[in-house]
Formats: C-alpha cells, sequence, structure tokens
C-alpha cells in the first residue's frame, strides 16, 4: 500500500473519488493527510433510565447498545461550545462528510495537540473503503481536574489515505451516508445474540470464511 501525498489527495479530490463536505481549507490540508474539524452534534452517554421495573442501568460500553436510547444529543449552534468535564466521555462528530473510494482505505489519527490537552480519542482506526459519510469519534478528557472547552471548527484529528492493491466490494455501515444520529439507531446483530448465548461454536461454524 502506498500513502498519497497533499499532490495525490488534491488530484483525487479534482477527480471527485475523495470528496469532503464542506470542502477543504487551507488550514486542513497536510503534506501527507488532511485535518478534520470538529462538528456540532455531541452525544453524552446517559447511565440509567426509568423502566417497568425501575431505575436500571445504562451499560452503553456493551458492543450491541450503541443506539440513541443511550445517549442525550446536544446539537450546538453557531458561536456555541462544549465544555468536557475531567474523565468525561462522550461522542462527536466531524464537522466533515467524507467519501472515500473503493480503492482506498483511511486511517484516523488525533492531531498531537489534541494529545497535548489531555484528550485521547479512544477508538480511532480504519474507515471503509467506500465509506461516505460523517464520522464519529469517541473523545475522553484524560485529566483529573481540568475542563477542555471544545469549539466546533476546531481541528482535532487527521485522516490519512493508503492506496489499496485491488479496489475492494464496499462493505456498507449502519453509518453510511447517514448523520451520526441517524446511525445510532438500535441494533441487535445476529453476532451479538450469539455471543450472548455464548454460543461460540455455531458462530465460527455457521459465518466460517470461505
Amino acid at each position: 500500500m502506498a500513502i498519497l501525498t497533499k499532490k495525490g489527495i488534491l488530484e483525487r479530490v479534482a477527480k471527485k473519488e475523495i470528496g469532503f463536505s464542506p470542502n477543504l481549507d487551507s488550514f486542513q490540508l497536510q503534506d501527507h493527510a488532511v485535518d478534520l474539524r470538529l462538528g456540532f452534534t455531541f452525544l453524552i452517554p446517559k447511565i440509567w433510565h426509568i423502566t417497568a421495573r425501575g431505575r436500571e442501568s445504562l451499560d452503553i460500553l456493551n458492543f450491541d447498545k450503541v443506539n440513541a436510547d443511550y445517549f442525550e444529543i446536544i446539537e450546538l449552534e453557531q458561536g456555541q461550545y462544549f465544555d468536557l468535564l475531567p474523565n468525561e466521555y462522550v461522542l462527536v462528530s466531524t464537522l466533515e462528510s467524507i467519501k472515500v473510494p473503493n480503492d482506498i482505505m483511511a486511517i484516523l489519527y488525533p492531531r498531537s495537540s489534541t494529545n497535548r490537552k489531555g484528550l485521547s480519542l479512544d477508538l480511532t482506526g480504519i474507515i471503509d473503503s467506500g465509506y461516505e459519510g460523517q464520522l464519529t469519534l469517541p473523545i475522553r478528557n484524560n485529566t483529573s481536574s481540568q475542563i477542555v472547552r471544545l469549539y466546533p471548527g476546531e481541528r482535532l484529528c487527521q485522516i490519512v489515505f493508503e492506496e489499496l492493491t485491488e479496489p475492494v466490494a464496499p462493505r456498507k455501515s449502519k453509518y453510511h451516508k447517514r448523520d451520526i444520529i441517524e446511525g445510532i439507531k438500535k441494533e441487535r446483530a445476529l453476532e451479538s445474540r450469539l455471543i450472548f448465548k455464548g454460543d461460540i461454536r455455531k458462530l465460527k461454524a455457521e459465518h466460517a470464511v470461505k
């Protein structure tokens, strides 16, 4: 695989193979990466809710429970900011929706300036070939006593594009061509059900790679 430089990124953008909406500005383009800006949507995990049985805790760390019922959704207006409290964990949106062609994968990294503030982007990683849409970033304030003020529009992370040895068939995720609120709807996948039952043998037998 080869990493795209600024020239290669711009060539792909000009061909509409790589896309950013809104369009990139001069501050974002680096020699071999693109900085992405923080969006206006913040999702704060809820820790409990009321059911017919009473007050129950919400375990959002369980991987099949990433849905809107488990978050308080905040949409900031222009000029507003978000104070991230010490040790607080939230999900945030990127300002940009991106488009990745099927012969490229992308990797997301925190900016060094983000880390220096005491923040971590805990689950950044691969952006699949063929993906189109906003990105959802899990962000945590790692300090024990300092509030970190976040401003929509500030550069938060960077994306690196790598060319694949051959194109792949895109795998559509639940966030594909959706904003992050649409993406976090209830879903309990077959994989999840089998894991919760402890039926790993069935999972491996019925879903073996051919």
